[in-house]
């Protein structure tokens, strides 16, 4: 019997490069995009190489998208056993600066859109007691910065979610990891937003330039998203899987100077790393 896997987001970076990963190792992949025009890239790589991939778009910001996404993938293969929430963006800017909308829209992509695809999954992954969701997070998820609390809440409550899910869904058989990746070489900080109301004399305008031409930097020698499938696929082979996988040197950096500094020494490093 095929193994089966969705995955979220995949018409660049991260999403594309696990859903070409899963597929070589043998899943039925369902790679969904909000625009499969975008998956032309994918298509041909597919082709060539003779993979399992199907494109197929899901919205993940609307309900009905998700449901038929799923409602395909079950008509057709009558399992999901593994289901990778990637999609998601981020926005720029301090919270002054932020308006309750814009706070609010980066919370239903991140999270509560996450929270869907699993409310859908889930029962699924239950009957058949087995399989595993893989929530793509961020070092962000554990480690606060300033520049863009709406991304960075939006991950921490991804990880909250994730740990309560590890003791709600194991007794059943379905395991919850959690990838935390550091800054990776995609078109993510380039695409990432910008409040739409802040202004260029804003007080918080200086900190924000700062942090945005620091990450962008750090994009630039990133980690590549190759090497955040490759850890979902490690996860996945492994009888007993971590509940979290970072990836990437700057994320074990950061996590491991948290680890070993207090909070006001590592907040004083990190203002150092920053500024």
């Amino acid at each position: 019997m095929d193994k089966v896997a969705l995955v979220t987001g995949c018409s660049s970076g991260i999403g594309f490069e696990t859903a070409l990963a899963l597929a070589r190792e043998g899943y039925q992949t369902y790679a969904s995009m909000r625009d499969t025009k975008k998956g032309t890239s994918i298509q041909e790589i597919a082709k060539k190489e003779n993979l399992p991939i199907l494109i197929i778009p899901l919205d993940v910001d609307k309900p009905e998208s998700i449901t038929s996404a799923i409602k395909q993938v079950m008509s057709e293969k009558k399992r999901i056993d593994v289901l990778v929430n990637n999609a998601g963006y981020g926005i720029f800017g301090c919270l002054e600066d932020l308006t309750i909308d814009e706070l609010k829209a980066q919370f239903e992509t991140n999270f509560f859109a996450v929270a869907r695809l699993i409310q859908e999954v889930a029962p699924i992954m239950r009957a058949q007691k087995s399989g595993t969701i893989v929530n793509v997070s961020s070092v962000a998820g554990r480690i606060g910065f300033p520049g863009s609390p709406a991304y960075i809440s939006s991950k921490f409550a991804l990880e909250g979610l994730s740990e309560c899910l590890r003791y709600e869904l194991s007794p059943f058989g379905v395991n919850t990891i959690i990838i935390e990746p550091g800054v990776i070489k995609t078109n993510f900080f380039g695409s990432m937003k910008m409040p739409k109301n802040a202004k260029p004399d804003s007080p918080y305008a200086d900190i924000t330039n700062k942090v945005v031409a620091g990450v962008k930097m750090m994009a630039e020698m990133g980690t590549p998203p190759k090497e955040v499938a490759e850890t979902i696929v490690k996860a996945l082979k492994e009888k007993n899987p971590l509940p979290r996988y970072p990836v990437g040197n700057d994320a074990m950096m950061f996590l491991e100077a948290k680890k070993m500094k207090t909070d006001i020494e590592f907040e004083n490093y990190l203002k150092k790393e920053l500024f």
